[in-house]
């Protein structure tokens, strides 16, 4: 479940940083060079802070039960806080009523990872997600499960955090119960891929950095099937290949590899099946993430005809 369940001091919409004058005004102050790093970074590493920047995905989440451990605000932000206070006054966790700050519009500039900052960003603790929650989906709030098999995209070298952004979007709109990023792949938590997501990478169940025959051992552990994205799938009419056709109905871990290499060895290995998009030949492949967008649509619809 994603961490934020304990709970803090809930600010009032009421309160304003400026009440407080709370204003930073250096650049080498601690909080600024925090916001930077993470703003400007690319994804938090061991239990680092998220770094989300703009009014509607720092509500997003918010809302999303993520705790706040700081929030920063511009002279040009400030129109955002009431909205922003709203959401965390309605949330768990909240936010500390200390940890909120305000700073120019020049030096959060100097912070924002954006060309047009919108002078809102917060830094969050990140969401604690185990394999049971990848599996079975996100929790609701009276703790209920949802009822569909597995569903599982695993990313294993897609480098482009935008790619990966992208496709978690696209799991959480298909109903994925949850998401992997084996080593090598973009974190889903950096600024840009939680931008490209549209707030998904923080609703999502999902596992970041995982070795790839622990997971492997884990999927088969769990009976889901193993089905890798492949562009030579279908090709010589193995029974691999024939199962793709109903593969995904049941618990199954899509596999998408980067679109230059493709996916490694060990995972074709250890498929249950392999699945391709039929495409022109004029076109060499696809996109990862238009590829890993259509598969989870093609999943959706089987699954939505059985149900």
């Amino acid at each position: 479940m994603a961490s934020g369940s304990g709970i803090k001091h809930k600010m009032s919409a009421a309160v304003s940083p400026t009440e407080r004058g709370d204003v930073i005004t250096s650049r080498e102050n601690k909080w600024i060079k925090l916001f930077r790093a993470a703003l400007r970074g690319t994804g938090p590493s061991g239990d680092g802070l998220i770094g989300i920047e703009g009014p509607k995905l720092v509500e997003e989440a918010l809302r999303s039960g993520l705790e706040a451990d700081a929030l920063l605000v511009s002279a040009t932000g400030e129109q955002h806080l009431p909205q922003i206070l709203m959401a965390a006054s309605a949330s768990d966790a909240g936010i500390r009523r200390e940890r909120i700050f305000k700073t120019t519009d020049q030096l959060f500039a100097g912070c924002a990872g954006t060309e047009t900052p919108q002078g809102v960003a917060a830094l969050f603790h990140q969401p604690q997600w185990n394999p049971e929650d990848v599996l079975r989906g996100r929790p609701a709030a009276d703790g209920a499960r949802s009822a569909e098999e597995p569903l599982v995209l695993v990313m294993t070298g897609v480098q482009d955090p935008g790619n990966v952004g992208t496709i978690l979007r696209s799991a959480e709109a298909f109903g994925a119960t949850g998401a992997v990023m084996t080593r090598g792949t973009a974190d889903p938590w950096s600024p840009k891929a939680v931008r490209a997501s549209a707030g998904s990478a923080l609703r999502l169940p999902l596992m970041r950095g995982m070795a790839i025959p622990v997971l492997l051992a884990q999927l088969k552990m769990h009976e889901v099937q193993i089905v890798a994205a492949s562009l030579h799938a279908g090709t010589n009419h193995s029974q691999r290949d024939r199962d793709a056709l109903t593969v995904l109905r049941g618990p199954a871990a899509i596999f998408i590899g980067s679109e230059g290499t493709g996916l490694p060895p060990e995972i074709e290995h250890a498929a249950d099946a392999t699945i391709s998009i039929p495409m022109s030949e004029s076109v060499e492949s696809l996109n990862a993430a238009i590829a890993a967008s259509v598969l989870l649509y093609e999943a959706a619809r089987q699954r939505k005809e059985i149900s």
